[in-house]
């Protein structure tokens, strides 16, 4: 596996040694046995300039993933209960976090920024495996897993220290 980490923001200072631990953690727990991933930290000028060009979306956003698997694109998601059998993919990709919109968020919704880090991290991560959320029952599918891969990494890894 390999998983390098690019910070081009100045919003916040992150401990990248945890990052990269938790994202291989991340890897390991979903059974993904090659992968090649890069994780961006940037600030919102260049994520909106990410979004608008990409995505055709006005604004920023808090995380972008981009596959770059050329095959195996099968569609549909990892199985949650980690089925024996079952032939996990190759995922290739980056994933652009923001840390403007962590920050925003975690004001939001009452957590911190760290949290939010490590949720857009695994949303990224569920996005290169397979999971959608461009239909309200794939969102809340794709929300449960999040959730469920987002409380292992906050019992497993101190994200207070990210």
């Amino acid at each position: 596996m390999s998983v390098t980490i690019a910070n081009r923001q100045r919003v916040q200072k992150i401990n990248l040694r945890l990052l990269k631990k938790i994202a291989d953690a991340l890897l390991t727990e979903l059974e993904i046995k090659k992968a090649e991933i890069g994780i961006c930290l940037v600030g919102a000028p260049e994520m909106t300039r990410l979004n608008e060009t990409f995505l055709k979306h006005k604004g920023s956003t808090d995380v972008i993933a981009f596959d770059y698997r050329t095959e195996g694109r099968a569609g549909s998601p990892l199985p949650a209960d980690g089925a024996h059998g079952v032939t996990r993919p190759t995922i290739s990709g980056e994933i652009y976090i923001c840390l403007d919109e962590a920050v925003l968020q975690a004001r939001k919704f009452s957590t911190n920024w760290q949290s939010e880090v490590v949720r857009y991290l695994v949303h990224g991560v569920l996005h290169l495996v397979g999971f959608d959320d461009s239909s309200a029952g794939a969102r809340r599918k794709m929300k449960r897993e999040e959730n469920r891969r987002l409380r292992e990494m906050t019992r497993r890894f101190p994200l207070s220290k990210l």
